[in-house]
């Protein structure tokens, strides 16, 4: 009786902490779609969405205007939003579990400062291969953040053939400090091309279009996907290498398959809207307080806030001092920093009150 209520009651607590996490996923899509320059009627959102994925004919009691805006410009922008934010916070939660440190994110292994030179140096020198054309960048910068990590993986393993955790973390913080004085050092040197390296670095998904959404998703679902599948692994190595060893998991084949899925998803999001801070770093450790840290629903739970929380960002960004729009990085910097802090305060009084 006692494992059955036991199991009842983690049912009913995942059934809460995913129905809370789609509805609050759907109201911020909704929103970020109807409200603007231009409010959109949600019925009319529903009716244009539903027409163009049956594929009937628009009421022509919608107005053409808002046709136009829901698919042309609202639409594309709030899907990218929320894959790129989807995309840092399970690369996040996937870090911090592997890891096993809370500040963990996908920038801590300098993944973004790679995917970031990449863009930098396409920028830089108006880099545009004839058979890419347009994802000329974002194939720079995915390039790019992969060789990262695997410059990270090799000079880890040559300090310490085991790569325990401290030393990846301590290569990775050493090689994001060396990319960020890289990328100082060539906006330094730019001229024209200063106000689109700074944009771009500062992060937005504004006039991207169908053609970005259409990039990261391949990236996404590969990268989630592999996560996913080393959900239990992920679970077993929270706890420690040498215990997952003993529970049977292939403790260096995981790590790399991990954090290859990782710099896959944070490389195709860098590269699509810039680098935005504290979503991989926020996201899952809000999640894991919420509903636990069980990877096998902390990674899912962690893609639908994630997507919701950079969809409500990226809303408050082009509307707070309307018409101007700022760089969604800065939004997350100025949401993300003090919660976290409120997060790791009440983590640490907790801890206390524990002893």
């Amino acid at each position: 009786m006692r494992r059955l209520s036991i199991r009842t009651f983690l049912q009913s607590k995942y059934i809460v902490a995913y129905t809370v996490s789609i509805l609050f996923l759907i109201a911020a899509a909704i929103t970020a779609i109807s409200v603007g320059s231009v409010t959109v009627p949600v019925g009319d959102i529903v009716h244009v969405i539903a027409a163009h994925l049956f594929h009937f004919p628009v009421s022509d009691q919608v107005d053409p205007m808002y046709e136009n805006i829901i698919f042309q410009i609202r639409l594309p922008r709030v899907l990218l939003a929320g894959l790129v934010g989807a995309s840092l916070a399970i690369a996040g939660a996937a870090f911090q579990g592997l890891l096993r440190n809370p500040l963990a994110d996908p920038y801590i292994l300098g993944v973004s400062s790679g995917a970031s030179v990449g863009a930098v140096i396409t920028i830089f020198f108006n880099i545009s291969l004839p058979f890419l054309g347009l994802y000329t960048l974002p194939v720079f910068s995915i390039a790019t953040a992969l060789l990262t990590i695997l410059i990270v993986l090799f000079f880890a393993r040559k300090v310490e053939k085991t790569m325990r955790v401290e030393t990846i973390i301590l290569t990775g913080i050493i090689f994001s400090s060396f990319l960020g004085s890289f990328i100082s050092l060539m906006i330094a040197l730019t001229g024209d091309q200063l106000e689109a390296i700074i944009g771009w670095l500062l992060g937005s998904v504004s006039m991207r279009g169908w053609d970005y959404v259409g990039i990261i998703i391949p990236f996404f679902v590969i990268g989630a996907l592999l996560l996913m599948i080393n959900s239990k692994e992920l679970n077993a190595m929270s706890f420690g290498e040498e215990r997952a060893q003993h529970l049977g998991v292939d403790v260096q084949k995981r790590k790399l398959v991990i954090l290859a899925a990782g710099s896959i998803l944070t490389g195709a999001a860098v590269a699509v809207s810039g680098a935005i801070g504290f979503v991989g770093l926020v996201i899952p450790h809000l999640t894991r307080l919420l509903w636990g840290p069980d990877h096998v629903h902390l990674l899912p739970l962690s893609i639908i806030t994630g997507s919701g929380f950079l969809i409500l960002t990226d809303f408050v960004s082009r509307t707070i001092i309307s018409p101007r729009l700022l760089p969604i990085g800065v939004i997350t910097a100025l949401i993300g920093a003090p919660v976290f802090a409120m997060i790791l305060i009440k983590q640490r009084k907790g801890s206390r009150g524990g002893l």
